[in-house]
């Protein structure tokens, strides 16, 4: 019997370490380094995942890489924890103009959630659109990070564009990232899937 503990013993311990290095580490995706660890507010958080987005399956727009204080493949939980998280987005085009990732976005973020959601959230979706008012081009960067008590904000080209404290909306925010019906390519990439 004791021979039997110390082999569920030995498979307990090699199964958290695997599962811990699923978490690990910088990665690379499309010639974008993302590091392993991120601070943010004095929180420590982890690379969940990174993920491709194509457009026409041809033009690479970004490379992204999902932070999380607790990384998970759990999408619920990526969605409804409260913990600090933090998605960085690398653009690879010029051509993600404003009007596009405007469009975009909100076109993505109906997709990703429920009629009536959109319906009570018109308004902070539309003015998270707007903020995404600047022609990207190789290498800019845009980050939204979503830290408890203080909201989700959005910076584009390092400039801070604003905060919203909803957290209705900002649920519907990580569905539109890691959702069912979100992209499933980038959705794969950022619970670490692929």
């Amino acid at each position: 019997m004791k021979r039997k503990n110390g082999w569920v013993c030995i498979l307990s311990a090699f199964l958290i370490t695997i599962t811990s290095l699923a978490f690990a580490g910088d990665q690379e995706i499309a010639g974008v380094i993302f590091s392993g660890e991120k601070q943010i507010a004095g929180h420590t958080l982890k690379l969940n995942g990174v993920a491709l987005r194509k457009a026409f399956m041809v033009i690479k727009v970004f490379a992204g890489g999902f932070y999380l204080e607790k990384p998970t493949h759990d999408a619920v939980e990526a969605i409804e924890s409260e913990q600090v998280k933090h998605l960085h987005l690398h653009y690879l085009t010029g051509k993600a103009t404003a009007k596009k990732l405007q469009a975009g976005f909100i076109e993505a973020i109906e997709a990703a959630n429920p009629a009536e959601l959109v319906d009570r959230h018109r308004q902070d979706i539309d003015r998270f659109a707007s903020w995404l008012d600047t022609d990207m081009k190789p290498g800019s960067i845009t980050e939204s990070t979503y830290i408890p008590g203080k909201g989700l904000t959005l910076w584009v080209a390092g400039k801070k564009k604003g905060t919203i404290l909803d957290k209705e909306f900002i649920q519907m925010y990580y569905q539109y990232c890691v959702g069912e019906n979100a992209d499933q390519r980038l959705r794969k990439g950022y619970l670490g899937l692929d």
